[in-house]
């Protein structure tokens, strides 16, 4: 189930809120210029599908967001337990980091965690199978596939070259909790 954990930034053993609600979610995001939307994920799609398929299967999704938000570029993202290469991209995408346009992402299957660092405080947002979240430009975050990833997401970009990572040097992720 989706969730929300907000933290000060620095007690990450002291939740300030959390929920499960995805009004609740919503609500509190949306204070942060964050939107978190529930859609329905209910295509039926083999276990191979491959990104082809996938983005078919959601074009008219992809479409009403492009209407939205004039977006350029598209693809799918999908993590699985037995990826050879699993460990290397969670550590890299546990670095906090910031992007040059929003990051929008549309879960179809699995989870992962985005941790938003803003304002002093710590946004673990857990978004599952019909979680849409867009994260604003310049907002400075990390995502957590966990140990055994099992995700795939349809990915939105302004910039046509897609995803464009500025690492902050920061180490604020490594004291909050993990997907596990």
């Amino acid at each position: 189930m989706s969730a929300l954990t907000i933290f000060a930034d620095s007690k990450p053993d002291q939740p300030l809120f959390t929920s499960q609600d995805g009004a609740e979610i919503a609500t509190e995001l949306a204070k942060i210029s964050v939107s978190f939307e529930r859609w329905q994920a209910d295509r039926e799609l083999a276990a191979d599908a491959d990104n082809a398929t996938i983005l078919a299967a959601y074009q008219a999704e992809i479409d009403k967001l492009v209407a939205r938000a004039g977006y350029q570029s598209w693809d799918v993202v999908s993590m699985q337990p037995d990826h050879p290469d699993r460990a290397v991209f969670r550590e890299k995408f546990l670095s906090e980091h910031t992007h040059g346009e929003d990051e929008v992402r549309f879960f179809v299957e699995g989870a992962g965690l985005f941790c938003l660092h803003i304002e002093g405080k710590v946004y673990q947002v857990l978004c599952e199978k019909n979680d849409l979240i867009s994260v604003p430009a310049n907002t400075r975050h990390w995502f957590d596939m966990g140990p055994a990833p099992r995700f795939t997401a349809i990915r939105l970009f302004n910039n046509p070259e897609g995803w464009v990572a500025q690492f902050t040097g920061d180490a604020i992720a490594d004291g909050f909790p993990k997907l596990d």
